[in-house]
């Protein structure tokens, strides 16, 4: 058991393609420690149990027992990092709606397009034709965003506060950061990725939604299925009112879970981050490229030297179009 004997060093923060965790796992792997009492446990919570730090809990320590030793503290941002994650995790709609994620070094990357399919209805003769399905690059970059929060406290406000209460503080950080980048998917699905395809808006037969501007959407999308729906919080108040959605089974999942299904089998995601009158069916396999260049960043060097007055926790993300036909708008 290597544990106990690795040297942390805050240079373990700065490897141009590994997180910190990537290279305590390299250094202590997890698959040795399997039938002992640390199976379960990856690296960095063995290192907490090295030095008896307890983040969660009614007994979690406080904040100083990250700083007791010198090896330990280098123990303090990848901590932040992973609370950080959590809240993300726990509110991100992001990842219920996109097809692929790709991480990149650069802020400079452009995705790639398809041509529509091209369907034979009669098949293919003998020597006919095969149709084609181009792939290429697009023409302009996708656009790159910065999301996050400068981390504003003394070392002497936070030493003796509990761990777990810290731990709430830095998952709100990243719940607000994930609000945000279902804001930026939402603004590419209607306005496009600067490539010439916005959405196609789809129009509601009158002035108060129908179940049958529903069913016209998803109508629509074809040969696409629409497996979400996105909302604002005004559009889910209308959509609610609807007779269909008032299903008993969907009454039960949404007391028991906290989520609604719709009566097309779409799942429903609202967000107070999208604008008002938003309803976007979309399908949720063809859709949207989510396009990031790492993980959350944490300025390692201030946490580590406790000095925690303007750290700052930051995400870079952007997003492209993949089909341009797998979202469309209803305009309601």
């Amino acid at each position: 058991m290597n544990y106990k004997n690795i040297n942390l060093d805050k240079n373990m923060y700065a490897h141009p393609t590994k997180s910190f965790s990537e290279i305590l796992e390299e250094l202590d792997p997890s698959v040795e420690y399997a039938g002992t009492e640390l199976e379960g446990l990856d690296a960095f919570q063995r290192q907490l149990k090295r030095f008896d730090i307890r983040v969660a809990g009614a007994g979690s320590d406080s904040v100083q027992k990250f700083f007791a030793a010198t090896n330990s503290s280098a123990l303090f941002p990848e901590y932040v990092t992973r609370a950080v994650k959590q809240g993300m995790d726990m509110n991100n709609c992001v990842t219920s709606v996109v097809a692929a994620t790709t991480v990149v070094p650069t802020m400079d990357y452009r995705t790639m397009v398809t041509s529509p399919l091209s369907i034979n209805s009669e098949g293919i003769a003998e020597g006919g034709n095969i149709p084609k399905s181009t792939v290429k690059t697009q023409n302009n970059l996708v656009e790159m965003k910065k999301h996050g929060s400068l981390l504003v406290s003394s070392y002497e406000a936070l030493k003796f506060q509990r761990i777990d209460l810290l731990s709430v503080t830095l998952r709100q950080i990243g719940a607000n950061i994930a609000r945000q980048q279902i804001k930026d998917a939402v603004d590419v699905i209607i306005n496009g990725d600067g490539n010439d395809n916005p959405a196609e808006v789809v129009s509601a037969a009158g002035a108060m939604l129908t179940y049958a501007d529903v069913i016209e959407l998803w109508n629509a999308l074809d040969p696409y299925n629409m497996n979400r729906i996105i909302v604002s919080n005004d559009v889910m108040t209308r959509l609610l009112a609807i007779e269909e959605f008032k299903n008993p089974l969907t009454g039960l999942n949404f007391q028991g879970t906290g989520e609604l299904t719709a009566p097309l089998g779409a799942k429903l995601i609202r967000s107070s981050a999208i604008p008002g009158g938003t309803f976007i069916g979309l399908d949720k396999n063809c859709a949207l490229e989510l396009v990031k260049t790492g993980d959350v960043t944490v300025e390692y060097d201030k946490l580590i030297d406790r000095q925690l007055e303007r750290a700052a926790i930051t995400s870079i993300t952007g997003f492209a179009k993949v089909f341009e036909g797998a979202s469309k708008v209803l305009s309601v």
